[in-house]
């Protein structure tokens, strides 16, 4: 499995991907939440930093759980792994 920066990389920078249909959802405070990927400003680390209600706000990568494109999951973090190679 691709290591979850490596896939906002090749979202981010492959032509033949558009960032607009993707959308991540991840656990926050042990509810899952969806944030569309143009949310993302920057990856810092270990961490992607997003904008949320007119400000910043950092996201741990390991609490991403699932990448959706389009409605159709296209990544998912294994049942689990709470961390994964790459992050």
């Amino acid at each position: 499995m691709l290591p979850i920066k490596d896939l906002l990389d090749k979202i981010k920078w492959d032509k033949r991907e558009d960032p607009e249909v993707y959308i991540l959802v991840y656990i926050d405070l042990g509810e899952r939440r969806e944030l569309p990927y143009i949310a993302i400003k920057r990856v810092e680390g270990s961490f992607m930093i997003v904008e949320q209600d007119d400000k910043e706000a950092e996201i741990p990568m390991h609490r991403v759980r699932q990448v959706k494109k389009a409605g159709v999951i296209m990544w998912e973090r294994k049942a689990g792994s709470a961390h994964s190679s790459g992050e």
